[in-house]
């Protein structure tokens, strides 16, 4: 179940990234009248018929700067973590308890019975 909601919100968060212009669309398209009359910087030029499409150019630059500095910083901390080297010593101290005797040299039988060397008979 933990996997499923980990794997679902990630899904949610790629998607969001992704289609960061898209949601800034939608929101100009929703509240166009709003932004047109109280965010636009040209409201008091209604000849220039801009409508809020400043604001929205605006919105959109601010997010492809948020989304480069974003991949900056991820390419950053990428080559910060591929430039870390750790060397791990390793020591075991560890006594032998009991020796086995081997019973076979190289796992090989030592002997061949001859009863396997038999050729097949003839009829």
């Amino acid at each position: 179940m933990l996997k499923r909601f980990v794997a679902l919100l990630l899904i949610c968060l790629t998607v969001t990234a992704n289609f960061s212009r898209l949601f800034i669309y939608a929101g100009y398209e929703a509240n166009q009248k709003y932004i047109a009359e109280k965010l636009c910087e040209n409201r008091d030029k209604p000849w220039m018929h801009c409508n809020g499409r400043c604001f929205l150019m605006k919105k959109i630059k601010q997010a492809e700067e948020k989304e480069r500095s974003a991949e900056r910083q991820i390419q950053k901390s990428l080559f910060q973590d591929a430039c870390v080297t750790v060397s791990f010593d390793f020591e075991f101290h560890a006594q032998l308890l009991q020796s086995f005797p081997m019973r076979y040299q190289a796992m090989v039988p030592q002997q061949v019975s001859q009863f396997l060397l038999r050729p097949p008979r003839q009829a």
